[in-house]
């Protein structure tokens, strides 16, 4: 599950765990019902480390009316990361050295990823190739062409490893580095059909993914893997895609953090073309070749993968609201929310509350099952 946290602090990547216990509560923390990114993040800043998070969670949940509230059993937790080390994947912790950079702008970013392969591509400039599934034959060779010659001028190559233009752009990539992000678990290949291609990146790049190891995937977690495919990427190429595809989502996700989106045009008559041909029309950039795309962007700048400085948490005053206010705060907050999509930013606004006050109520809302968030941290009423 994954949030958006419109506290200040979520400009800074959280300190990294300073040892194997810290970093065992913090994902037993991130795998507690209800626990996604958001309330994580603001947990880990209430109570200091993420122990005494979990020591206060139930609690928590008890204010916001759930009973009988269970953490994240320690078992679970010890078998993931027992399963990750029997696969050979290493757990990266938001802020850690391996952590991938281009990652931190993201308000919803993963707290931590499993990488299976080599983590150093993760520091290299990155560039999305992504497109339909169903791609045509002119659909996949443009793919490969923009990959493998994308990989020759030392971009790695990031897709989704899905069928069609993201098995074309891994293929033609495998020599020259290419990271492929999974909506399951890193270990869960989907679709079957790209279990040898899966491997191959494994032993000559790198699979990743912020999902529990053997999580298969579902619908909900391809959108949550499309912002990390534009969040790691200096820019998005779009090869084919339809007009309401997740390449178009992969693509909007990348324009809200100001990265450079391109798109391949084809037959006004295509489907499968007409999302390209729409991201034209708004304005992004028309690629015929490698060269538009090399032309575009900025020269590539070396990356090294330093410890993130960050701060420490920030002190978060008590709630001194009375029973009856924050009663009349939850009614004002669910009659503002419906089944359309709302950013808790624009909430906030049109509430004209502190955020102070407003994010605390939306994590107990969010524990009683009354809100939910869907991937880049927008609030629905639970239906």
């Amino acid at each position: 599950m994954t949030e958006k946290d419109t506290n200040p602090s979520s400009t800074h990547p959280p300190l990294p765990p300073t040892s194997e216990d810290e970093q065992f509560f913090r994902l037993r923390l991130l795998r507690s019902r209800r626990v996604g990114i958001s309330t994580y993040k603001r947990l880990l800043i209430e109570h200091g480390t993420a122990q005494n998070a979990l020591a206060a969670l139930p609690e928590v949940a008890r204010a916001a009316g759930v009973e009988k509230y269970q953490i994240c059993p320690e078992g679970v937790v010890q078998a993931e990361l027992k399963a990750g080390r029997a696969l050979g994947a290493r757990l990266v912790p938001q802020g850690s050295a391996y952590y991938p950079e281009p990652l931190n702008d993201l308000s919803d970013a993963p707290p931590f990823l499993w990488v299976l392969g080599d983590p150093t591509f993760l520091h290299k400039p990155m560039i999305a190739l992504v497109g339909a599934r169903n791609a045509s034959s002119l659909g996949t060779r443009m793919a490969r062409s923009l990959a493998r010659d994308l990989g020759a001028q030392g971009y790695v190559v990031v897709s989704g490893l899905a069928r069609g233009v993201d098995a074309a752009a891994h293929l033609a990539a495998l020599d020259t580095g290419t990271i492929a992000v999974q909506a399951g678990g890193v270990d869960t290949i989907y679709p079957a059909e790209n279990t040898k291609l899966a491997e191959d990146i494994a032993a000559k790049g790198a699979r990743l993914s912020e999902q529990p190891i053997g999580l298969q995937p579902m619908a909900r977690h391809f959108p949550a893997r499309n912002r990390i495919i534009s969040g790691l990427a200096q820019a998005t190429i779009v090869v084919e895609a339809a007009a309401k595809s997740g390449s178009l989502i992969t693509a909007r996700d990348a324009l809200d953090l100001g990265r450079d989106v391109l798109a391949v045009p084809g037959h006004p008559m295509d489907a499968r073309a007409s999302g390209c041909n729409m991201l034209i029309r708004d304005g992004a950039t028309l690629v015929r070749d490698a060269s538009d795309v090399i032309e575009a962007l900025a020269p590539i700048a070396p990356r090294s993968a330093p410890e993130l400085p960050l701060e420490a948490p920030a002190e978060v005053p008590k709630d001194r609201r009375s029973l009856q206010e924050t009663a009349a705060l939850h009614q004002k907050i669910l009659s503002r929310l419906g089944p359309s999509p709302l950013a808790e930013d624009q909430l906030i606004r049109d509430l004209g509350a502190p955020s102070s006050d407003v994010s605390p109520v939306l994590v107990e809302l969010e524990l009683d099952g009354s809100i939910d968030r869907a991937p880049g941290g927008l609030l629905t009423r639970a239906s």
